[in-house]
């Protein structure tokens, strides 16, 4: 089964995260119609609802960003690859800024699932941490989407998306400290929150958590995922130390370089393949220069059926 996790910046990355844009779309169901085989899942990260930033600049005004993106993908799919197996969108939307009526923008997480593929269950669950905040109310919520789909041949698999806070500036933990993704207080209550989640709603086929962590390798947020028992996909296939995580950059910002999105798996399972895995900076891959996040691109199998490690770009 092959799962892509990817922050698209609310298809805005020509203007800044400003507003969406047609072409922003258009590129990124491009470079997702290129990937072969096509991924059966995609875990997408700042998806809109529907807002000024997400119709300001875009033909599909007053679409939900998310059909939008679909029937977007649906056409390149069809031109590209001439298939008509599309994909399904599940929309968890997350938090509206500005009035309800006319937000000016708006947050959510998006899970799309190939048409062929059944799936059993969608649901989200808020893992906010709120306590600290001057403002509570005003605090983005986050999420973690879960979906349970039907594999052919892996049968039952969850898969469970999320993006986490960054962390909380206004203690002063946060400026003792040099590194700082990852080690918010507001992160680790939100990470216990997303776990105990996971516990709850996780069958017993095996489990893909993946997304934008805003935590570094080694931080405590990925530790504590990995003393839960769950596998990092590029420790997993390719061996790589929290030094070697930290030389794959998955995200930039101005010269800033980090590796703050993440997959895991259960011990059922593990990523066999991460071909189409690139670090972020690097002029590589269909997915270059449409977002300030690269994508993580691979295929989960079960544990006892993988094959010998083929690779990934894991040079940093």
């Amino acid at each position: 089964m092959r799962v892509v996790s990817y922050n698209v910046r609310y298809f805005g990355h020509g203007t800044r995260g400003v507003a969406s844009t047609e072409g922003g779309m258009r590129r990124i169901a491009a470079a997702v119609a290129r990937l072969d085989p096509l991924p059966d899942v995609l875990m997408l990260q700042e998806i809109e609802t529907r807002s000024l930033r997400s119709n300001a600049l875009h033909w599909g005004r007053g679409a939900p960003q998310i059909e939008t993106f679909s029937s977007v993908l649906a056409a390149e799919l069809a031109l590209k690859r001439t298939t008509l197996d599309a994909y399904a969108p599940h929309y968890f939307p997350a938090h509206v800024y500005g009035l309800k009526a006319s937000p000016v923008y708006t947050t959510g997480l998006a899970i799309l699932v190939r048409k062929s593929l059944p799936v059993l269950h969608a649901k989200a669950e808020d893992i906010t941490q709120r306590e600290g905040y001057w403002f509570p109310s005003l605090k983005q919520t986050r999420l973690c989407a879960h979906v349970r789909v039907a594999h052919p041949k892996l049968g039952e698999i969850d898969l469970f998306n999320t993006h986490l806070s960054l962390p909380q500036a206004f203690s002063r933990q946060f400026w003792r400290r040099g590194d700082k993704m990852g080690h918010g207080e507001n992160q680790l209550a939100e990470i216990e929150a997303l776990l105990a989640f996971v516990r709850a709603h996780r069958g017993g086929g095996g489990l893909v958590l993946a997304g934008d962590f805003n935590a570094a390798p080694g931080s405590p947020v990925i530790q504590r995922v990995s003393d839960e028992g769950l596998r990092h996909a590029l420790t997993d296939l390719h061996g790589l130390d929290e030094a070697g995580l930290k030389a794959f950059p998955t995200a930039g910002f101005m010269h800033l370089r980090m590796h703050i999105d993440h997959a895991f798996t259960s011990p059922e399972l593990v990523f066999h393949e991460l071909h189409e895995t690139f670090p972020f900076g690097k002029r590589e891959g269909h997915f270059w220069g449409l977002s300030d996040h690269m994508p993580l691109v691979g295929s989960v199998t079960r544990k006892e059926a993988a094959t010998e490690p083929q690779g990934a770009r894991a040079e940093g």
